[in-house]
Parts: C-alpha cells; sequence; structure tokens
C-alpha cells in the first residue's frame, strides 16, 4: 500500500515522502496512529500543493533575510562601558547586550544566539560582528563600544 508520511518514523520514512509499506503495517500502525494517510490522488495533490506552499514561503524568508542584511550592515551599534587603563574594559560585551541595543535603538530583534561572537568583547572600539540571519545569509554588524563617562 502506498502512504504518505506525514511525521518521520524512523527506519521506514521521513515527513512528506511517499512509500510503499505492507498493508497490515500502513492500516494497523502507520494510518491508525496519525503517522500517514493512504497515498489517493486527492491526498497527493494537497501534497504537492503543500510542498509549493513551503517552498514559496521558504524564499519569502530568504527575501527577508537579505533585506535585512543590507539594513544591519549599514548601521553600527554603540555600546558604553567602563573601562580601565589602555582601552580594557571592565568585564564585556556580550551578544545579549548587542541584541537588546539594537532592538532599543534601531527596532530591530535580533536573537541573541544568532549573533556569532567567538569571545565576549573585551576592549574599546569597533568591532566587526557576523550576524547568521539564515543559513544562506550572514551579515556583519559593526559594535562601537565607548567609553562610559
Amino acid at each position: 500500500m502506498k502512504v504518505i508520511f506525514l511525521k518521520d518514523v524512523k527506519g521506514k520514512g521521513k515527513k512528506g515522502e511517499v512509500k510503499n509499506v505492507a498493508d497490515g503495517y500502513a492500516q494497523n500502525f502507520l494510518i491508525k496512529n496519525g503517522y500517514a494517510i493512504e497515498a489517493t490522488p486527492s491526498n497527493l495533490k494537497t501534497l504537492e500543493a503543500q510542498k509549493r506552499k513551503e517552498q514559496k514561503m521558504a524564499q519569502q524568508e530568504l527575501e527577508e533575510a537579505k533585506k535585512l542584511k543590507e539594513t544591519l550592515e549599514n548601521i553600527t551599534v554603540e555600546i558604553s562601558a567602563k573601562a580601565g587603563d589602555g582601552g580594557r574594559l571592565f568585564g564585556s560585551v556580550t551578544s545579549k547586550q548587542i541584541a537588546e541595543e539594537l532592538k532599543a535603538s534601531h527596532n530591530i530583534k535580533i536573537d541573541k544566539r544568532k549573533i556569532e561572537l567567538n569571545d565576549a568583547i573585551r576592549a574599546l572600539g569597533f568591532t566587526k560582528v557576523p550576524v547568521k540571519l539564515h543559513s544562506e545569509v550572514t551579515a556583519t554588524l559593526t559594535v562601537h563600544v565607548k567609553e562610559q563617562n
């Protein structure tokens, strides 16, 4: 019996796949537990429509990420911090602080986990920080750490 998987089933198939499985297995386990539906022509058309919709959504997300990249690369985030001799900070500037300042000053909300800061910023000056917006789009944000008066 041909079935369309609605969920991933270990060893059998992934979500959205159409596979041929034993009739008993399909009826008594997959369909009964909601892991799959029978691959009728109408269900196959529904699956195709859903795949097209997901593809369109993925394309739209990519376009939005590219627009956000343009915006991020043209702005500078300024953060004030206490510093000692030689421009060394007391403490450090973290990705959380960068995300909060971006939200406060430029009204751009980015998750702190997307800011790929290998190590916290510990010195005054300008730092280029990569921000992963999408699996294919990475922007470079300029962070200016200045001394607090």
